[in-house]
């Protein structure tokens, strides 16, 4: 019995193979046509570059998250005009700024016009300049207090008071106001203590912050950065002592060598954004918006003398 079911298994194992072997050769008619492959012949495979990226930074005026969220919109609708692979990227202090600057690792600088006669001695130009909120092509900087704190009235009895700026490089955090400082003849050496919102980007907000907790008696703040923390602090607590005079405003650079083709196409798209009050601008008034300005002007870097005449009389390089 047993030899009877083998023989009946091995019987339908050969069946199973013919008719596999029945598909295959069906395949292999004598009329199909003969592809001949020559070896010989190879042709080089190259495979697509990626287009490189021009760099676009914001100095860290604010969070990295700030930054992103104000300048998101502004930089898709420039890669839309272009057709160029903006990619912003994000320093983490202003020294860092500069020297990737420098390095050509930042294309496009956005910063303050202090750190902007820095960069333009290592070869980058302005070619454009925001206007403010108020729709003025300058800002100004700000002295601020706890409205509570008794002892300070005025500028004068800000002597002898810790006080917190931005960064050593900040325009309106910290330069502005130290010039305003000097015309009431009070300097470094008067104070108790000068620091610097530490850590990096967020800045603005840490000195309206180290104000606020009674950490700091004065700080000072580019006019404007008490509406961005307005959810972070109660700002009726916040005293405006004194605001410095107007200087040149926040400015756009290409480093040295940049393509002028490629700063050309960027300047003109932004100009384009400065249409106000029809229904075709309602788009550019959000972009512009966004990013906390009225528009986009051209520059040029005479504009930016009388910040170079105030680094003379702080004395700095």
């Amino acid at each position: 019995m047993r030899d009877r079911w083998f023989a009946s298994y091995f019987r339908l194992f050969l069946v199973a193979v013919m008719a596999v072997m029945m598909v295959l050769l069906g395949g292999c008619g004598d009329d199909e046509p003969v592809i001949r492959v020559d070896l010989g012949r190879r042709d080089k495979l190259i495979a697509p570059q990626k287009q490189e990226a021009i760099t676009y930074a914001y100095l860290p005026q604010y969070s990295h998250t700030v930054s992103f969220q104000r300048h998101r919109a502004l930089l898709q609708y420039l890669r839309e005009t272009t057709g160029l692979p903006l990619r912003q990227i994000f320093p983490d202090t202003f020294d860092e700024h500069i020297k990737m600057v420098e390095r050509g690792e930042i294309d496009i600088s956005y910063s303050n016009p202090f750190v902007y006669i820095k960069l333009a001695k290592a070869g980058a130009t302005a070619f454009a300049r925001i206007l403010e909120p108020s729709g003025k092509p300058d800002f100004q900087g700000q002295i601020i207090c706890r409205k509570d704190n008794p002892t300070i009235k005025s500028i004068e009895e800000c002597r002898g008071k810790r006080w917190i700026a931005v960064d050593p490089r900040s325009a309106g955090g910290y330069l502005f106001p130290l010039g305003l400082f000097y015309d009431h003849g009070i300097y470094l050496k008067d104070f108790e203590e000068v620091e610097f919102a530490p850590g990096p980007g967020g800045k603005q907000e840490k000195v309206v912050l180290g104000v606020h907790a009674g950490a700091y008696d004065v700080g000072t703040i580019r006019k404007g950065t008490l509406n961005v923390v307005a959810e972070k602090v109660h700002l009726d607590d916040i005293r405006v002592l004194a605001e410095t005079r107007p200087y040149p405003g926040w400015v756009y650079a290409a480093r040295k060598g940049l393509d002028p083709a490629v700063v050309d196409a960027i300047a003109q798209a932004m100009f384009a954004l400065n249409c106000e009050g029809e229904q075709a601008c309602i788009h550019a008034s959000q972009i512009l918006d966004s990013a906390g300005i009225r528009g986009i002007i051209p520059a040029v870097d005479v504009d930016y003398d009388p910040v170079r005449e105030l680094a003379n009389k702080l004395g700095l390089d």
